[in-house]
């Protein structure tokens, strides 16, 4: 799941040495969360007009999941 978040987000970067995924442990509900970091002049690009991309990304991301059995979240920082 990692790698593709950093896939889809090195594809709308312009900087893709600074994509950065962190994975955190499970919580109580089994949900893990991806955090994902990219470089402060390609914020735009990976939040899109009014969160588009952004709810895009979470979307592809949470089907992903739901064929691993995996319960996800992606958190764009």
């Amino acid at each position: 799941m990692k790698e593709l978040l950093v896939t889809i987000a090195s594809a709308l970067v312009e900087d893709k040495a600074a994509v950065q995924v962190t994975v955190d442990e499970p919580d109580a509900e089994g949900v893990v969360v991806y955090h994902l970091h990219v470089a402060q002049e390609d914020m735009g690009r990976v939040i899109g007009k009014q969160g588009r991309i952004a709810k895009a990304i979470r979307t592809v991301m949470r089907a992903g999941a739901v064929r691993a059995d995996e319960k996800i979240s992606v958190e764009i920082d």
